[in-house]
C-alpha cells in the first residue's frame, strides 16, 4: 500500500509517513487561535519570556503585604474618627495599580533610549525640587518636600530625584568605560556637579534622609565606575570634612539634631524626640515569634507609633506578623536586591551595570535605614520602606526603578 507525499483524507491531511494530521479550518478556530496566542507568549523573542519573573513576583508580594499592613495601621483610627476605615486601603491599591502600569511601560522601553532621554529626566527632577521651594511646596513633618496638587493630592519630587541621579551618573561615567578607559577628572567633576546640585536642592527642603541616600548613591556609583583609588580616597576625605563643617556651623535644623541626639542617647527624651523609636521597638517586641495576628495588634490599633503606616510600617509587621513575618519581608527585599545585582552583573554595557547597581544600592541602603530606625540601630530619617510603606510618590518611583531593571534584563536576554 502506498501513499502520496501529502493528500487529504476526510477532515485531515495524510502525510508522507502514513499519519493523519488535522487540517486547520479556513479562517482558524478558537483552539487554533488559543494555541497561537500561547505560542506567541512562549516564543523565544516574546517579551514575557524575557522578563525577570522572580523579581516581579517578589515586588508583587511586598506590595501586597504592604497594602495589608497599611490597611491594618489606619483602619482603627479612621473608624474611631467616623471616617471610612478603608480609605487608605483604597488609596494604596490605586498607588500599586498605577505603579505596576508605570513599571510595565518602562520595562518595554529599550533601555538604550533611557540613555538618550536621561538629561530630560534629570532636568525634570531638578525642576520638581525647585518647585518644592516655591509657594506650591508644603511642609510635612518638618520637611518642605511636597508639592500640593488639585484634589488633595501631593507629590514628593525627591523620590524621583533618586532615579534622575542614578541615570545621569551612569551616562556620565559609562562613556569612557565602554571604550575600556577609566573615567577622568572631567567625568568625575561633572558627576560631582550633577550630584551636588540635587544635594543642594534636597538640603534646602531640608530632607536629611534623602540627602544621605543621595550621597551614598553618588559615592557608590563613582566607586563602581572604576575611578582611580586615590581620587576615591580624596572624595571620602572631602565628604568627611563637609560633614564636620555642616555640624560645626550648625546648619542642621533643630529637629534633625534632636533626632541624632535621641539615637545616640535613646533615654535622653523618651517622651519627646525618642518617643517614636521607643514605641516602635516595643511594638516589634510584643509580636514575638508569630505575631498577634493581622488587624489584632493592640499598639497598632491604639496608634501608639506615630507615622506607623509610612516611616514605621515595619513596626506594624513586627507586632502583627511577628519575627517570622518580619523575616519574610526582609527575605523578599533581599530577593529584589539580589536580582538587581544579578541584572547588573549580566548587563551588556557599563551603562546598564551602573544603572542596575545604583538601583540595588538605593533599595538596599533605604531598606537598611528604614528597618534600622525601627529597631534602634540607625537614626530616624523619614525614609519609607520600599514597596511596603504607604505613599504614592515612593511607590511610583520604586516601580519605575523596577521597570528600568527589567529593561536592562530584557536587553541582555535578547542577545543571549
Amino acid at each position: 500500500m502506498s501513499f502520496q507525499r501529502s493528500g487529504t483524507f476526510g477532515s485531515g491531511r495524510l502525510t508522507g509517513y502514513g499519519k493523519l494530521a488535522p487540517v486547520r479550518p479556513a479562517g482558524g478556530g478558537p483552539a487554533f487561535r488559543k494555541r497561537s496566542l500561547r505560542q506567541r507568549a512562549l516564543a523565544r523573542d516574546s517579551v514575557l519570556r524575557h522578563m525577570d519573573w522572580v523579581l516581579i513576583l517578589a515586588v508583587l508580594a511586598l506590595a501586597l503585604i504592604g497594602t495589608l499592613l497599611v490597611w491594618s495601621a489606619t483602619r482603627a483610627d479612621l473608624a474611631q474618627a467616623g471616617a471610612n476605615p478603608n480609605t487608605y486601603l483604597e488609596k494604596e491599591l490605586l498607588n500599586v495599580a498605577i505603579g505596576l502600569v508605570l513599571m510595565a511601560a518602562v520595562s518595554l522601553v529599550d533601555y538604550r533610549l533611557l540613555r538618550v532621554y536621561t538629561p530630560l529626566v534629570y532636568a525634570a527632577a531638578c525642576l520638581g525640587l525647585l518647585v518644592v521651594l516655591s509657594p506650591l511646596g508644603v511642609t510635612v513633618n518638618g520637611a518642605h518636600s511636597w508639592i500640593a496638587l488639585p484634589g488633595g493630592f501631593q507629590i514628593e519630587p525627591s523620590e524621583f530625584a533618586k532615579i534622575g541621579l542614578i541615570l545621569m551618573l551612569a551616562v556620565i561615567l559609562s562613556e569612557l568605560r565602554d571604550r575600556a578607559q577609566r573615567p577622568g577628572l572631567r567625568e568625575l567633576a561633572l558627576a560631582l556637579g550633577c550630584g551636588g546640585l540635587l544635594l543642594l536642592l534636597v538640603g534646602l527642603q531640608p530632607d536629611l534622609g534623602v540627602a544621605v541616600l543621595l550621597v551614598v548613591l553618588l559615592v557608590g556609583i563613582i566607586a563602581l565606575s572604576g575611578v582611580r583609588l586615590r581620587w576615591l580616597a580624596g572624595l571620602g576625605v572631602a565628604g568627611a570634612l563637609a560633614g564636620l563643617a555642616v555640624w560645626s556651623m550648625h546648619l542642621l535644623k533643630p529637629y534633625q539634631v534632636q533626632r541624632l541626639t535621641a539615637f545616640v542617647n535613646p533615654a535622653a527624651d523618651p517622651r519627646g524626640t525618642g518617643y517614636s523609636a521607643a514605641q516602635a521597638k516595643i511594638a516589634i517586641g510584643s509580636g514575638r515569634m508569630f505575631g498577634q495576628g493581622l488587624f489584632q495588634g493592640q499598639l497598632v490599633a491604639g496608634n501608639f507609633v506615630p507615622e506607623q503606616h509610612t516611616d514605621f510600617i515595619f513596626s506594624v509587621a513586627g507586632e502583627e506578623l511577628g519575627f517570622v513575618g518580619a523575616v519574610v519581608i526582609i527575605a523578599l527585599l533581599a530577593i529584589v536586591l539580589l536580582r538587581a545585582l544579578r541584572i547588573a552583573a549580566r548587563a551588556d554595557d557599563m551603562f546598564g551595570l551602573l544603572v542596575a547597581s545604583g538601583i540595588a544600592i538605593w533599595f538596599g541602603v533605604q531598606s537598611f535605614i528604614n528597618i534600622g530606625m525601627t529597631i534602634g540601630i540607625t537614626p530616624v530619617t523619614g525614609l519609607p520602606l520600599p514597596f511596603v510603606s504607604y505613599g504614592g510618590s515612593a511607590m511610583f518611583a520604586d516601580m519605575i526603578a523596577v521597570g528600568v531593571l527589567l529593561a536592562v534584563h530584557r536587553r541582555h536576554r535578547v542577545f543571549d
